[in-house]
């Protein structure tokens, strides 16, 4: 419950297990309802048919590519937040928080404009129907024209977890996606007084939803009673935090945006095997998101603990936290990774009864938990990486296994060697395994203790 209420804010001195536990579990929690919502989602998309769970699927591929802006920023506040937090100076860290908001609102703006105006476009190129585009591109343009309150929603909480504030973190998600978990159904089949909207209905639920967190976020930031507070000194522009946090972000944006890319040439090869096998794939991934989201929890723990504890000039506690957080992670996706294997006929059987979709699941569901013990170390090592304010070598290893290994292999196996869908797949495993393996040979190295936020 200590966990959960936030008591606990700096996390440089006293046990390190109980530094991740209490960094953790908020953080946990946070991804859990954020993967609940993705699953809960695409089950109720789901019963409107084929096309739609389609149309998600590849809107999503193409709107990481917008996210990624967000997530490089939002990797850059923590790293500069929790460096001054664990400095102990809490002025400068609201400084950079509000520096943040404004670039995140200034991207969200001009991202959305584009991506509504062009959103046909965008999923002709992904490789969809004329048919499935008809019936379905009004999900894509309001995905895109609300893109504002996604992307304020992590960036706020990524914000909230440099701070050591995990828990407020948590409560902002929850909040948002419990909303949207309710709304859900409402407006995509038109329940009591609601409209009915069918797959339209999913985005103006998340729009809704994701904009009663944002402003809980803001309530917070502007007159909560945590270590940040935005006052009209934290808003105020400064060139110099701009310009350091758009360095730093800028290669943690395109680190991002190298795995996103990756995804949508990974997207565009599974749509060559039809609307059934993007569909199955798409079902894949939500359950693959599901547990990875809680991961992502735990890497993030580990990115908050190197910066605050560099901050506090304690390299070598920085780096005792990764691996113990690294080593908690394996444990917990290694269970994972054979419960679905054993599952993964009736778990996607739960989003479709249609038998072609359902085989394309279980297949990539199947091949993908091969990789997951690897995911447990790359994530965590990736982002600690971050939290050091080192973006250029997650990047630097991102281009080498999604660009130069992931895509190639992908396209060698599926086409070229006639693998099919199942080609995209391992080259999927092998590539997150490379990375894994790539990125504890360069952490271990240690130059990620000499960057300077």
């Amino acid at each position: 419950m200590r966990a959960v209420r936030g008591t606990e804010k700096n996390f440089t001195s006293g046990s390190i297990n109980r530094a991740i536990f209490f960094l953790a579990i908020p953080m946990i929690l946070e991804m859990i309802m954020e993967s609940l919502f993705a699953l809960v989602d695409v089950f109720f998309v789901s019963r409107i048919g084929t096309d739609a769970v389609a149309a998600v699927g590849l809107t999503e591929t193409v709107v990481t590519l917008v996210y990624s802006l967000a997530i490089g920023l939002a990797m850059a506040a923590t790293a500069m937040v929790s460096r001054r937090v664990g400095e102990k100076k809490y002025r400068e860290a609201s400084w950079v928080a509000g520096q943040a908001v404004f670039v995140g609102i200034i991207i969200s703006i001009i991202t959305g404009v584009l991506g509504c105006a062009f959103a046909g476009d965008i999923l002709r190129l992904m490789g969809a129907s004329e048919e499935l585009i008809a019936s379905n591109v009004g999900y894509t343009q309001i995905i895109f024209a609300s893109n504002i309150v996604i992307i304020l929603l992590f960036l706020i909480n990524g914000i909230f977890r440099g701070a050591g504030d995990a828990s407020l973190a948590m409560k902002a998600l929850w909040l948002a996606n419990g909303l949207n978990i309710i709304l859900d159904p409402l407006f995509i089949f038109g329940i009591g007084p609601f409209p009915e909207m069918g797959v339209a209905g999913a985005a103006v639920a998340t729009t809704i939803g994701r904009g009663v967190g944002v402003s809980f976020q803001l309530y917070l930031l502007f007159r909560g009673g945590g270590i940040l507070r935005l006052k009209s000194t934290a808003i105020r522009i400064s060139r110099r935090i701009i310009t350091r946090m758009l360095d730093i972000a800028s290669t943690g944006a395109f680190q991002f945006l190298i795995g996103s890319a990756s995804w949508i040439f990974l997207m565009r090869i599974v749509a060559q095997f039809g609307d059934e096998t993007v569909a199955g794939y798409t079902i894949s991934i939500r359950l693959i998101i599901f547990t990875l989201l809680p991961a992502w929890g735990l890497a993030n723990a580990a990115a908050t603990l190197v910066g605050q504890n560099l901050g506090a000039k304690q390299p070598e506690r920085a780096e005792i936290s990764v691996w113990k957080t690294a080593f908690y992670n394996m444990l917990f996706l290694l269970s994972v990774s054979v419960l679905f294997f054993l599952t993964a006929e009736p778990l996607i059987g739960l989003f479709s009864q249609d038998a072609a979709v359902v085989s394309a699941g279980v297949l990539s569901l199947k091949i993908f938990c091969v990789g997951y013990t690897f995911f447990a170390y790359g994530m965590v090592i990736t982002q600690a990486f971050n939290g050091a304010g080192d973006t250029r070598t997650p990047t630097a290893i991102n281009i080498f296994c999604f660009w130069l290994l992931e895509i190639p292999l992908a396209y060698f196996l599926a086409i070229l060697s006639d693998w099919g869908p199942s080609g995209v797949y391992w080259a999927i495993a092998i590539s997150e395994a490379t990375l894994a393996v790539i990125a504890v040979f360069l952490f271990r190295r240690g130059r990620w203790k000499l960057v300077e936020v």
